[in-house]
């Protein structure tokens, strides 16, 4: 099982490295991938240094899986160059989420659409997976009519520029930077680039990717995307509106029963999700779940998750994984 690791110098490669190694996948080889500056340098994974090679040879490797995270255009380029040559590949890229031919994978909810005809499978963009996840299984139970949901968005997000950045303005250095603004102290409604409806592009992919991961175009999504000047991961703010009623503590065991969540609901003790305590971790975190009493059938509920890991890399390699399990490799 050879794996390649596209983008592996980045932020998100070195975590999905990181998410590989501690989850025991079963590779017999590492492809680290990256651009042609880093090429020749050595990581180092499980104890074992790897070369880090070209795109181009990384693809006469002809590894069973390419994991993507180096950006829209080289996933456009190279993907179906791997996919030709009878590679998998799980792309983090938003290049081919909204594609019909592609699906758009996140484990816990959809994983069973694959099969062996999926050489590029998208995956989602790190705040949607997080609210999707809070989002399926009270889809199931109550039929969504609406969802509004106000993102608060870590840093990492952006990427190293972004980090460099908030350092920078913490030891008042004037550098080089990756928003139009001061982050330090400030939050951004700006999230990726404004399209000409008055959204930015992240709050389309909240909108778009929810109705194709639900397969329910009825879903209605609107979004506004913060950026703040947190590490740990994403944060946001949901209200629900359902077709049908509910019960709070209903609710609150429906999303305890799903894999991959936790739910954290104790106002009492000041118990809720914070990226503080969601960074390295993978679950996805629920809480402040309470009625709307402004108008029927409705909740309000804060998710919080590491969007490196679960809204990244630790989706990307369980996706990988039900390839394996599932002999669909």
């Amino acid at each position: 099982m050879k794996v390649a690791v596209v983008g592996a110098t980045g932020m998100v490669g070195s975590v999905m490295l990181k998410v590989l190694e501690e989850r025991n996948f079963p590779l017999t080889e590492l492809i680290p991938v990256a651009s042609e500056r880093s090429v020749g340098k050595k990581l180092t994974y499980n104890g074992k240094d790897f070369e880090v090679v070209s795109l181009e040879t990384a693809v006469s490797m002809k590894p069973e899986v390419a994991i993507f995270s180096a950006g829209g255009d080289t996933s456009l380029e190279w993907a179906p160059k791997f996919a030709s040559a009878g590679t998998t590949v799980i792309d983090n890229s938003s290049a081919w989420r909204m594609n019909p031919k592609n699906k758009l994978i996140i484990p816990e909810i959809n994983a069973n659409l694959l099969s062996k005809e999926d050489k590029i499978i998208a995956n989602p963009n790190c705040s949607t997976i997080q609210l999707l996840m809070a989002l399926k299984p009270l889809h199931d139970a109550y039929t969504i009519k609406r969802v509004v949901v106000s993102t608060y968005q870590s840093i990492t997000g952006t990427g190293v520029k972004a980090v460099q950045q908030l350092e920078n303005e913490y030891a008042g250095k004037k550098e080089e930077m990756a928003y139009p603004y001061p982050i330090h102290k400030n939050a951004l409604p700006h999230c990726d680039v404004f399209q000409e409806n008055g959204y930015t592009k992240e709050e389309m992919k909240l909108t778009n990717e929810t109705k194709k991961i639900l397969g329910d175009d009825s879903v209605n999504v609107t979004a506004t995307a913060i950026r703040i000047p947190v590490v740990g991961g994403h944060s946001e703010s949901v209200n629900i509106e359902f077709h049908k009623e509910f019960e709070e503590a209903d609710v609150r065991k429906i999303l305890s029963d799903f894999p991959g969540i936790t739910v954290q609901d104790n106002p009492e003790l000041n118990t809720y999700p914070m990226p503080i305590y969601a960074e390295g971790k993978d679950d996805v975190f629920v809480g402040r779940i309470r009625r709307d009493h402004s108008q029927p059938n409705t909740l309000n509920m804060w998710i919080v998750a590491d969007n490196l890991r679960k809204g990244a890399a630790t989706n990307a390699v369980q996706i990988a994984e039900y390839l394996v399990e599932q002999k669909l490799l």
